[in-house]
């Protein structure tokens, strides 16, 4: 498939089902429940179902918010509101109802899908005088509302394919896909325009990438991380491009589960999974005993010393080989059995963890990107991982370092601007170049993050935060005179505050309860988990001594 001359991504998809020889082999698989299972066919028809009634109520260029957990229906909706040439706006299930009502206000959506009851109640209060909104449509029945809804499961029972009208889509390369939310600096999210175009470029830096992996066999993904993040989303499109399998977790807490149920080949995640996994798989392995735990450890020496690139001597060679078979193997089926490789991307990965995950035969590469770049500027390849690099750039995707160090992108994949900020898209869009506020070098053509310069918090999950807005929250109650905010790739954040001195005898008790008070406003991911009170009033004299690993 030759990607540069794919228009839009509905026809990516249409392109690749219109090759399959079997169209009733399975596409979409939703793991725990066998009945959510959608074949080439059925999600070609469902696609032009929705759009059908989309085109109804939508024109070219109308906004539609999706709010939904990962399931097939969220991939059916995507590529609908994209055939009826609407924007997709996808919106995490975990924010605040204060972040709803912000996006809503600002891309003001003609259309709302929502996956059940639960997602559409964080709304209905929202959305009860925003006159713009002309139809909501879900994908499960919402008993007992006052709002006209479509119900997706009503549409498939009555699926009639003589009157199935089958359309195209219009959309261009440079014509918006979707606007995805990510923090701002100044505290409001803001909404990043990806083009058609932009995802196409993501796809064929990908397929690249995948090449060396993919065989004749339909290739098998496990998703989890959630679709509204772009690196996700963008990933829905790479599987397509290879006509994989898709399946999606039922949840963190079961994902090792579900690997041994789907035997994926290749799996994306954000630095958070690794982590843990990093973590379990070794207190397992201290636990270990007598020629078992010998076993191990040589396994563990000789993987690193080839991830590092360091000759192996004959004897060497001889012992990985076995403990190939006796270690590496036994820990694969583990995970199913299948996997290729692993892709991190969202945050910055260990380098402890990825090396460990090399070594044990779990193939992990480590990639770098942004939302506003489609998300993905580069990343490792399998036959040359360079640990402490995020690897050389994708075609057609220009890299270049300031002379401040900051690493500078241009190309299709970068964003058109954001969304009703022309203010904000100046500063970061400059002659072509999107400034991305990362600090990095060039080693031997493969990149290297060093720092950040935009204050800007990335969670291991991959999330962004602003640590302002939350900074201005926590002053904004009456007894806090300075706060900071850290929590730059660790499990949670915290704050450093200051009391005013009217409030100096305060106790912990009441701060913790006007926080948790706070927190019910932010997403859970922007929740303060702990907070530390000093005397110091110069706050920002003390920021670089802020420890919170207590």
């Amino acid at each position: 498939m030759n990607l540069k001359q794919i228009n839009n991504l509905t026809e990516l998809f249409f392109d690749q089902f219109n090759k399959q020889i079997d169209k009733n082999k399975i596409l979409l698989s939703t793991l725990g429940d066998k009945r959510k299972n959608y074949s080439w066919q059925e999600t070609y028809d469902f696609i032009n179902l929705v759009s059908n009634e989309l085109r109804k109520v939508i024109s070219k260029g109308d906004r539609c918010l999706l709010i939904s957990e990962n399931r097939p229906e969220w991939f059916i909706a995507d590529l609908s509101i994209m055939l009826s040439d609407g924007i997709t706006v996808p919106a995490y299930t975990t924010y605040a109802e204060n972040d709803y009502n912000y996006i809503i206000n600002d891309c003001t959506p003609s259309i709302i899908f929502v996956s059940n009851i639960a997602q559409f109640n964080k709304l209905k209060n929202i959305i009860k005088d925003k006159k713009f909104i002309k139809k909501i449509f879900s994908f499960e029945k919402l008993p007992n509302i006052e709002f006209e809804y479509f119900n997706l499961e009503d549409l498939i029972k009555k699926n009639n394919k003589k009157n199935l009208q089958i359309h195209k889509s219009l959309a261009l390369r440079k014509d918006p896909s979707c606007i995805i939310y990510t923090s701002g600096t100044q505290g409001n999210p803001k909404g990043v325009i990806l083009s058609h175009g932009g995802i196409l470029n993501n796809c064929e830096g990908a397929i690249d990438i995948l090449k060396p992996l993919l065989t004749k066999q339909q290739p098998r993904f496990l998703t989890w991380l959630p679709l509204s993040h772009s690196y996700e989303h963008t990933v829905q499109f790479v599987q397509i491009t290879v006509a994989a399998r898709i399946f999606y977790a039922e949840s963190i807490d079961k994902l090792v589960k579900n690997m041994g149920d789907c035997s994926p080949e290749i799996m994306t995640a954000v630095p958070r999974f690794y982590q843990n996994l990093y973590q379990k798989i070794n207190a397992s392995f201290k636990k270990a005993k007598g020629l078992k735990k010998k076993l191990i450890f040589k396994m563990l020496e000789l993987g690193l010393k080839k991830i590092k690139k360091e000759e192996l001597n004959l004897f060497e060679k001889i012992q990985d080989n076995i403990l190939e078979k006796l270690v590496r193997k036994k820990i694969k089926s583990q995970f199913g059995g299948s996997l290729k490789t692993f892709v991190s991307g969202g945050g910055a990965l260990d380098k402890e963890v990825g090396y460990f995950l090399n070594a044990i035969g779990l193939p992990t590469l480590q990639g770098y990107g942004l939302t506003e770049t489609s998300p993905v500027v580069s990343c490792n390849p399998i036959d040359d991982i360079r640990i402490d690099t995020v690897g050389p750039p994708f075609k057609g995707n220009e890299v270049k370092i300031a002379t401040d160090g900051e690493i500078l992108v241009k190309g299709e994949n970068v964003m058109l601007g954001y969304w009703n900020n022309q203010k904000e898209t100046e500063k970061v869009l400059i002659d072509g170049w999107l400034h991305t506020g990362d600090i990095g070098v060039f080693e031997n053509k493969f990149l290297k993050i060093t720092d950040r310069k935009k204050d800007i918090l990335i969670t291991p999950g991959g999330d962004n935060i602003s640590p302002l807005k939350i900074e201005n929250e926590l002053v904004n109650l009456e007894f806090i005179e300075q706060s900071i905010v850290y929590g730059d790739n660790k499990p949670y954040l915290v704050a450093l505050l200051v009391l005013n001195d009217e409030f100096i005898n305060i106790t912990n008790e009441e701060i913790q309860n006007a926080i948790n008070n706070l927190n019910n406003n932010l997403s859970k991911i922007e929740n303060i988990k702990k907070f530390f009170v000093i005397k110091e009033k110069k706050l920002i004299s003390v920021k670089l001594l802020f420890i919170t690993d207590k």
